[in-house]
């Protein structure tokens, strides 16, 4: 039994719309799906906890059922975070050897990374992750790995990930009273890429945007590194709540309305088309123009992405994704939606689907299911790279070489 708790990966994903648990198990073949739990996310909103007691059930309930399909217990499990808190910097440190070369060890590395992630934060911060983007030996800058050169100045360009402590840490706390041992926290954005994106994707340049209930975070990656993070306070309960305001109807029929009758393209809706809409108390149903609809989602689906452009342009990323923009997370399949993306960012933009674990059933391999999926692959790539890199390393260090990515 110990030596099958040592080969399970469990991941939880507390999301604004639901909350889920994913176990793999792993095997000499590769990672196999051992069993899933999803139940509707009470007590957080747009990835902050704000009624623990109502957050701890529905952590309980997904990892029940995802216990149940498994066989065994989940006793441990890796944790994402997410939500407008959270904010990435670019960080460059170095140190230097006098006039004569000497080999690159890992202390050295070691001591650049650690000047890098000098740099002052507020109190209420803490690192999530430390990723590196290029080190820089002599001058000679590009260095993948510095690991046994010769050299007298070591540098090293970090993108550091941080995250308000107190909101992280409410997360933590609630998985935690739901009887289950937080391993680590992850960015999701930085999870997901696992499952969604692909290796020359990452070299050319790409910005992964999950599109959840609460937010949009983004992560951009170039020449294989993370160059930039951030999140956008829009998500897809902001569309359906345009739609209970505008239509005036309960919030859980304006959610079925847009998943049934929704388009962020309003020209995309035929003109006689009639959608039925529930009235708020005792009033009997209208009926009305299913482009009315659109009407109500064509400028929100705009906004987000000028917002994400903005940010994009802003940091100096939006030029240099040649690759394009990838969409994830549920939100990303409303009808339309990539069309308004690719006509306001201007460059190729796709429809992410998650690669799937051995055995998984098909129910969960959709754009919402990705970022979950691909904490499992994060997590698995993080133990291969503590056991190629032994005791020896920190685990800030082993965190920094895993964040690198594929």
């Amino acid at each position: 039994m110990a030596n099958q708790y040592q080969h399970l990966l469990t991941a939880i994903d507390v999301g604004s719309a639901k909350t889920c648990a994913l176990a793999a198990e792993i095997t000499d073949s590769g990672l196999r799906y051992r069993g899933h739990g999803v139940a509707e996310s009470r007590g957080s909103r747009k990835g902050v906890i704000v009624e623990l007691d109502k957050a701890v059930g529905a952590i309980q309930k997904a990892v029940e059922q995802a216990e149940d399909i498994a066989g065994v217990p989940i006793e441990r499990a890796l944790l994402g975070v997410s939500g407008a808190h959270v904010r990435g910097v670019n960080s460059h440190g170095g140190l230097s050897f006098g006039n004569r070369a000497r080999e690159i060890g890992r202390d050295e590395i070691r001591s650049a990374v650690e000047k890098a992630r000098a740099i002052p934060l507020p109190s209420d911060r803490e690192i999530l992750h430390l990723l590196p983007q290029e080190f820089i030996l002599d001058d000679q800058a590009g260095v993948h790995d510095p690991l046994g050169m010769m050299g007298s100045r070591l540098e090293v360009r970090v993108h550091m990930v941080t995250a308000a402590s107190g909101a992280t840490q409410n997360v933590v706390t609630a998985v935690n009273r739901a009887g289950v041992h937080v391993d680590d926290t992850i960015f999701e954005p930085l999870a997901c890429a696992d499952s969604v994106l692909r290796a020359d994707e990452r070299e050319m340049g790409v910005c992964l945007a999950d599109v959840g209930a609460g937010s949009t975070s983004l992560i951009v990656f170039l020449e294989g590194a993370v160059a930039h993070t951030a999140v956008v306070p829009i998500g897809g309960d902001h569309f359906t709540s345009d739609l209970a305001v505008g239509l005036c109807t309960p919030v859980a029929e304006a959610e079925k309305i847009k998943k049934l009758y929704g388009n962020a393209i309003v020209t995309l809706i035929p003109e006689g088309n009639e959608v039925e809409v529930p009235s708020v108390g005792d009033r009997p149903s209208r009926m009305i123009s299913q482009r009315m609809v659109g009407e109500i989602l064509e400028p929100r689906a705009r906004e987000l992405f000028e917002m994400l452009r903005d940010n994009l342009r802003h940091s100096g990323m939006l030029e240099l994704c040649l690759a394009g923009t990838v969409l994830s997370g549920g939100a990303s399949r409303l009808p339309g939606l990539l069309d308004i993306a690719e006509s306001t960012l201007r460059c190729p933009v796709r429809l992410s689907w998650p690669t799937p674990l051995a055995k998984m059933p098909a129910v969960i391999a959709e754009p919402e299911y990705a970022t979950v999926i691909g904490m499992i692959f994060y997590g698995h790539r993080a133990r291969m790279a503590r056991g190629m890199h032994g005791d020896g390393w920190s685990s800030k260090l082993k965190a920094m070489l895993v964040g690198k990515g594929a």
